[in-house]
């Protein structure tokens, strides 16, 4: 009836030696070396974007794609999301260069607002194009959410009695309205499209805080954004990662 005690016993102790030979030789194996993310304020600024014209016909973030490819990939970022942020950022440095704003500060936003354009299965087309289209809980003054009043119809957000954030960026209607542009080259201003949200949001960032390139203007454009510490502090983190070339 199965072994004896002692051979059990021996088999113990030799099943425990190559455990800690095996925990041993593991300790000699070569690590992958850890990549320190920072936790400053602003956050790093990341791969430089190279210079294009701006004012190109048709989508202009497609000439970013070979600066963009590399990093989405290290990132786990949608390649057409990473070129719109490259996008929207180096048209803000040609036209308002003293607003300092990097690409990595709207990469952290879109990663804390819809995790670039999928959440909850959504994907972005290579023209920018995010569907199913992505949209918030009706604004009711619940939750910690304020109550605003349909302030487009119904247009925009697809609710005519409570506005609703839409889109990878998660603009609500009426803010739109004042920012929303198009960069996507088709002549339309589109909150469902993340070239269009990428640069509107830049806009929105510049306006609020004035010079992102130092700690109270980058804070100011972050908590207008969304006035929640807990949220600066989550975009914060995910934008330094990003600035080293992490995944976060």
């Amino acid at each position: 009836m199965g072994r004896s005690r002692r051979s059990r016993t021996i088999g113990a102790v030799a099943l425990g030696w190559v455990i800690a030979l095996l925990a041993t030789a593991c300790v000699d194996l070569p690590s992958k070396p850890s990549v320190a993310i920072p936790d400053g304020v602003p956050p790093g600024a990341g791969a430089a974007v190279p210079y294009f014209d701006i004012n190109a016909p048709g989508r202009t973030s497609d000439r970013l794609q070979a600066w963009a490819r590399p990093l989405a990939q290290d990132m786990g970022i949608p390649l057409t999301s990473m070129e719109a942020y490259g996008n929207a950022a180096e048209i803000q440095r040609q036209q308002h260069p003293e607003c300092g704003l990097t690409w990595t500060t709207l990469a952290g936003v879109a990663a804390v607002e819809s995790r670039h354009g999928t959440y909850r299965g959504s994907t972005v087309a290579p023209d920018g194009a995010v569907a199913p289209r992505i949209r918030g809980v009706q604004l009711d003054g619940t939750n910690g959410n304020a109550r605003i009043r349909d302030t487009d119809g119904g247009r925009l957000d697809g609710d005519a009695t409570l506005d609703r954030a839409m889109g990878p960026f998660q603009f609500i209607p009426q803010t739109w309205l004042r920012y929303g542009v198009d960069a996507s080259g088709d002549g339309r201003a589109d909150p469902d499209n993340i070239d269009d949200a990428a640069l509107s949001a830049a806009r929105y960032l510049c306006v609020s805080g004035g010079d992102l390139s130092t700690a109270a203007g980058w804070q100011k454009a972050i908590l207008t954004y969304n006035a929640s510490r807990s949220y600066l502090l989550n975009v914060r983190d995910h934008a330094n990662a990003y600035s080293v070339g992490v995944a976060f």
